[in-house]
């Protein structure tokens, strides 16, 4: 039988909530090399099983069961956790939720906004639902990059070839209007082409959007910019990229794809570049002032 964890053990015990992609694995590296004890519930049919190899404690959780969520991490001692990894979003729309059978908590937490319609269902809602429920029964989330810092994109040109001026002028244009879509909290992305919009991003992904600019503009060459809410929640939901991306992206014609320096996450970076580099895909990451410049300058 294994023995109790200590008092100290269990200061240094993180809870991880991951869902799905490559982002909680390196979370949890990150972790078990700054000495942390992981306890992990993986999100079924989202989590990686290489994730069960890198915890001290693990265990698969539904979707719908955040009663048994807080108890196990409670059972193990966490007091502090964090969540990484997507978590697909149109599950909840695609099934009644008696299919996912919710326990009692979820039902509990979830009533305003499925059965009673009191409260709406945006992402920051839902999510902070959760968040607030843990923080009931003494869990605290904190940002998964509060681990790992140095995965938050940088200012900058990241690929070899840079925007062009026309490419800079649909930046622009798509960048005011990402804003305003994550404001309202529809999505994060948004595809352009000439100052036009082809796609916006909702409850169906990154990928999806990208994928349908692509099936609307034959000839290619769009811009993809992707951005942080304006009130950006940086313990979910924060912007991610990596190879999925960049890979639907030249599939789909895409010339640009601009981000938002120090609010995304960068996955697979070398990796990433090398791939942009060989398709011609320009990447750049820019701040707030920058956006500014650019619209004095269209």
């Amino acid at each position: 039988m294994q023995a109790e964890p200590t008092t100290h053990a269990h200061a240094r015990r993180v809870g991880l909530i991951a869902g799905w992609g490559r982002y909680p694995i390196v979370v949890a590296e990150a972790l078990r090399e700054q000495g942390c004890e992981l306890v992990c519930l993986g999100v079924a049919g989202h989590a990686d099983p290489v994730l069960r190899e890198l915890s001290t404690a693990y265990s698969d959780i539904g979707i719908a069961k955040i009663g048994g969520a807080i108890r196990y991490f409670r059972q193990q001692g966490v007091t502090r956790a964090t969540m990484a990894g997507k978590f697909h979003k149109t599950l909840l729309m695609q099934s009644h939720w008696i299919k996912l059978l919710p326990d009692w908590r979820t039902i509990c937490t979830f009533f305003p906004h499925f059965w009673s319609l009191t409260k709406d269902r945006k992402d920051d809602t839902l999510l902070g639902a959760v968040v607030d429920a843990f923080a009931e029964d003494g869990i605290t989330f904190v940002p998964a990059t509060h681990f790992v810092p140095e995965i938050l994109v940088k200012a900058g040109t990241i690929t070899k070839r840079q925007p062009t001026r026309a490419e800079m002028k649909d930046i622009e244009f798509g960048w005011t209007l990402a804003k305003k879509i994550g404001e309202v909290d529809i999505g994060q992305s948004v595809a352009v082409k000439g100052r036009a919009v082809l796609a916006v991003e909702a409850i169906e992904g990154t990928d999806a959007c990208i994928r349908r600019a692509g099936e609307l503009c034959k000839g290619g060459g769009f811009t993809l910019v992707k951005v942080a809410k304006p009130q950006q929640d940086m313990r979910f939901d924060v912007p991610t990229i990596g190879k999925g991306t960049v890979d639907e992206l030249v599939k789909a014609g895409a010339r640009v794809l601009a981000i938002e320096a120090d609010k995304t996450i960068f996955l697979d970076r070398e990796e990433v570049i090398a791939f942009a580099n060989r398709h011609n895909l320009a990447i750049v990451a820019l701040c707030a002032a920058d956006s500014e410049r650019l619209r004095e300058s269209a």
